[in-house]
């Protein structure tokens, strides 16, 4: 590449003033060579973690995986009798308000305002085998309980 291929000269405006020039464009080959060494980094990362998980023994990738689907549908069965509890909680709350006159949108609106209690309080809970585990556990996700008690 020679001088002249750098040079650049500008042609004057109307009024006899002249344009900034523009800077060339970024030489594409180093952009190029950049973004393929960026790439390169996080294969590498990759092909190492890989290699790290291949290099145990196939037992031991094997009882990770069960530990994980043991863990799995422990999680899931808990959900499914945490959903049968609240829905049958939320069922004898519904009957016994009806015994006494109260509407089903004042049952949720006062549920609301208890639940805002224990998320916003101070440590208040109902009592019960478990209560401190799950106050525990709210604590840990009120910025997620705050989004949907609003």
């Amino acid at each position: 590449m020679s001088l002249t291929d750098k040079l650049q000269i500008p042609t004057a405006n109307a009024g006899g003033s002249f344009a900034a020039p523009v800077p060339p464009p970024a030489d594409s080959a180093a952009d190029a060579l950049r973004d393929a060494q960026a790439q390169h980094a996080v294969l590498a990362e990759q092909l190492d973690a890989v290699n790290e998980l291949l290099a145990k023994p196939l037992n031991e990738i094997l009882a990770d995986r069960e530990r994980f689907k043991e863990s799995a549908a422990a999680w899931d069965a808990f959900g499914a009798m945490w959903m049968l509890s609240q829905r049958a909680m939320k069922r004898v709350a519904l009957d016994l308000a009806a015994q006494f006159g109260v509407s089903e949108d004042e049952v949720v609106a006062r549920a609301l305002v208890h639940a805002n209690e224990v998320l916003n309080g101070d440590g208040v809970d109902l009592g019960g085998l478990i209560a401190e585990a799950q106050l525990a556990h709210i604590a840990r996700h009120k910025p997620l309980l705050r989004k949907q008690f609003r």
